[in-house]
C-alpha cells in the first residue's frame, strides 16, 4: 500500500469513528473500500456495510440506518438527502467533495447540507486532499473521543494530535467560505 494510500484511508475513518460518541454502525460507499473495512475492524464493536458508489444502491439504504456514512459517491442534492435519510439523529457523514479552490461547487454542497447538519467543516486527508465532515451532533475537534484515538493500534498516520490539526484551515480559506462552513 503506498503512503497516500495509508493516510487516506486512516483519515476518511478514524476522524468520523473518534469524533462520533458510540458509532456502531457504519456504512461505506466506495468501489474501492478494503483498505477503509480494515481501518474500521480497528475499533471494537463496530458493524460495518459496504455498497458501491451508486446513487441507486443508496436508494435501498434504510433510514436512520447508521451512525456514520463514509461516502466516495460524487454527491448533488439528491444525494445529500439520501445521506440524511439514512444517517440517525446524532449521525455523521464524510465525503468526498471538490477540491476547496472549487469554491461555488464547495458552498452549494455545503449549503445543502446545511439544511441536515449542525457542523460543516472541510478537513485535511494528509494526502493533499480534503474531505468534507458533517455532523448531526458532535464537533470533530471539541468532542474528540481522545481515548479512543490513543488507544487505536497499528496506525501508520493518524492521532489525537493529526485529528484536530487537519481541521486547521488558512484564512483564504476561512474567508471564502465564511457563513458556509458551519462549525
Amino acid at each position: 500500500m503506498n503512503t497516500k494510500e495509508f493516510i487516506y484511508n486512516e483519515m476518511m475513518v478514524h476522524v468520523p469513528l473518534c469524533t462520533h460518541k458510540d458509532p456502531k454502525k457504519v456504512l461505506i460507499i466506495s468501489d474501492n473500500a478494503s483498505g477503509m473495512i480494515g481501518e474500521i475492524e480497528k475499533h471494537d464493536g463496530i458493524d460495518c456495510d459496504v455498497i458501491s458508489a451508486n446513487i441507486n444502491l443508496l436508494r435501498d439504504v434504510a433510514d436512520n440506518a447508521y451512525d456514520v456514512v463514509i461516502s466516495e459517491l460524487d454527491s448533488d442534492a439528491a444525494v445529500l438527502a439520501h445521506y440524511n435519510r439514512v444517517l440517525n439523529e446524532e449521525g455523521l457523514l464524510v465525503t468526498k467533495h471538490p477540491s476547496l479552490d472549487d469554491v461555488d461547487a464547495n458552498k452549494q454542497m455545503m449549503e445543502i447540507l446545511g439544511k441536515y447538519a449542525k457542523i460543516i467543516m472541510p478537513y485535511n486527508l494528509g494526502n493533499c486532499e480534503t474531505a468534507l465532515l458533517a455532523s448531526k451532533a458532535y464537533h470533530p475537534t471539541a468532542d474528540i473521543i481522545l481515548h479512543r484515538a490513543d488507544m487505536l493500534d497499528n496506525l501508520n498516520y493518524y492521532n489525537s494530535d493529526v485529528h484536530p490539526a487537519a481541521f486547521a484551515m488558512g484564512n483564504y480559506i476561512r474567508k471564502e467560505y465564511l457563513g458556509i462552513i458551519k462549525n
